[in-house]
């Protein structure tokens, strides 16, 4: 008998689904006919996804063509945002501003694992001195806002482009590390020291092994191990690292147009994060009321004791108000938000319409001259090098760097050091803040400060890339399915 009718009548016989008897008949390629994930066949993996793995607190934002740039009056004739039509990629971004509870989750686990470093720990604490002011008694907030538990919900601030960044290198290896312990690989080991701690390059690169529990099948034959670690291509890890939103990606999410779309027309102008022109709730029990947390005008942060209008005279929770129509809050308001790019003002003339993005330099892992990653550094980390590697064009080598003409120009062009304080180290920040008037609340607004400088109306929040197809969810649009 057969062995796929002995499964048939077992089938009937037990009732089984008919999905145990799929399982049991390999795949086979349309292009070669042999088997994948079959030892006998050499053991070629293909790997079959149910769904994205999602890192924790990120919401999926479905991309598409937006109108990028201001819509207010350039009230300063900066003339550094025009408006332009861009097209920007599916991604996630973080329900909230990062809040002071994760950013003393973050200092914990530095003062815990690199203890022989404690310099890596002082780097990372906030500048609490942001609430200083000569003239202004805010030494409550110097003492309190990072650490007492009533500001735990509360966006962290004091914090610079250059923290911010290392908090995503972090959160990426402890997102991924969870995943490896919950699916059952890898044991929990809170006895990570130093260098040795879970980094996912170094993970990938086999220069962190951890505490095994049980690692994957290994299908090649040829292999003296049953088993192995797990690789990028089982998709199981994040397909992507946290990271700062593009200015681009960020203020498609601000302005979430998906609401006011019915097929392909946008029915209502926006120039806030929310529907309508206004700043007030115009619904029910909320009429009225301020749609986020900022300066209504010179000395009102709060409005009138017994009807405090916005609820908040500093920042507020990170979940305070109505979120926008893709589930972010504070969007506008609250604190400011670093984003990735640098700042150039003639940025709109310059980027690309799809994924518009201007950094300094793409980099790779470091390798040694036999292709072998180079040993991790002292965080645990395989060290990043700008990459010169490039590509032969007609015996030519060509280098891409993101910013090219300006390094080329930078003496003439901005008199970097002399002149302006526009270099490669102004990043930008977008979204208002508490201390802000509403011109600063609409998305294409845009300012700029030194990567390692920091404000008391500047946090950030998290984004990664997804991978896939570009649809996120149920979708209006008609398909052939």
């Amino acid at each position: 008998m057969k062995r796929t009718t002995r499964y048939l009548i077992l089938a009937f016989a037990f009732g089984l689904p008919m999905s145990f008897i799929a399982c049991n008949k390999k795949e086979r390629s349309s292009t070669t006919g042999w088997n994948y994930n079959d030892p006998k066949n050499g053991g070629f993996q293909k790997i079959s996804l149910k769904k994205d793995p999602v890192g924790p607190g990120l919401v999926p934002i479905e991309g598409g063509t937006f109108v990028m740039g201001s819509l207010e009056q350039d009230l300063a004739y900066e003339n550094d945002n025009t408006e332009r039509r861009v097209t920007v990629t599916s991604f996630y971004m973080d329900e909230t501003e990062v809040r002071n509870i994760d950013w003393l989750e973050y200092l914990y686990w530095l003062g815990r694992v690199y203890k022989g470093m404690p310099e890596v720990y002082e780097r990372a604490l906030p500048d609490s001195l942001v609430w200083r002011k000569p003239l202004a008694y805010n030494e409550p907030y110097v003492d309190n806002y990072l650490r007492h538990p009533a500001f735990a919900d509360y966006p962290v601030v004091g914090v610079s482009w250059s923290q911010a960044s290392e908090y995503c290198i972090w959160r990426t290896d402890r997102a991924n590390e969870s995943i490896l312990v919950n699916k059952g690989i890898l044991k929990s080991d809170p006895n990570q020291t130093d260098a040795n701690n879970f980094n996912t390059d170094s993970y990938y690169a086999g220069q962190y092994e951890g505490v095994v529990k049980k690692n994957v099948k290994n299908l090649d034959p040829t292999a003296t191990n049953k088993t192995r670690s797990v690789r990028y291509s089982d998709g199981i890890l994040l397909p992507g690292s946290y990271r700062l939103p593009s200015e681009a990606e960020w203020e498609y999410a601000a302005l979430a147009l998906k609401g006011n779309v019915k097929y392909e027309n946008i029915t209502q102008k926006k120039i806030y994060p929310w529907n309508g022109l206004t700043l007030r709730s115009s619904e029910g029990k909320t009429q009225g009321l301020f749609l986020a947390n900022f300066k209504r005008g010179r000395g009102d942060n709060a409005g009138i004791a017994g009807y405090l209008n916005d609820n908040a005279d500093i920042t507020s929770p990170a979940k305070s108000y109505l979120p926008n129509d893709y589930g972010l809050y504070c969007m506008a308001g609250n604190v400011n938000e670093w984003v990735q790019d640098v700042y150039r003002p003639l940025s709109f003339e310059d980027i690309s319409d799809q994924n518009p993005f201007r950094g300094n330099q793409f980099t790779v892992k470091q390798k040694d001259s036999k292709g072998v990653y180079a040993k991790k550094d002292s965080l645990g980390r395989i060290p990043r090098v700008p990459d010169t590697v490039g590509r032969l064009v007609d015996g030519t080598k060509i280098i891409k760097k993101y910013d090219v003409r300006d390094q080329d120009d930078e003496a003439t062009l901005y008199g970097y050091g002399k002149t302006s304080l526009v270099n490669n180290r102004s990043r930008v920040y977008k979204g208002g803040s508490w201390n802000d008037r509403a011109y600063w609340l609409t998305p294409g607004a845009r300012r700029f400060m030194d990567q390692d400088s920091s404000s008391a109306e500047v946090g950030f929040r998290c984004a990664m890339g997804r991978v896939g197809a570009p649809g996120v969810g149920k979708t209006k649009r008609p398909n052939f399915k």
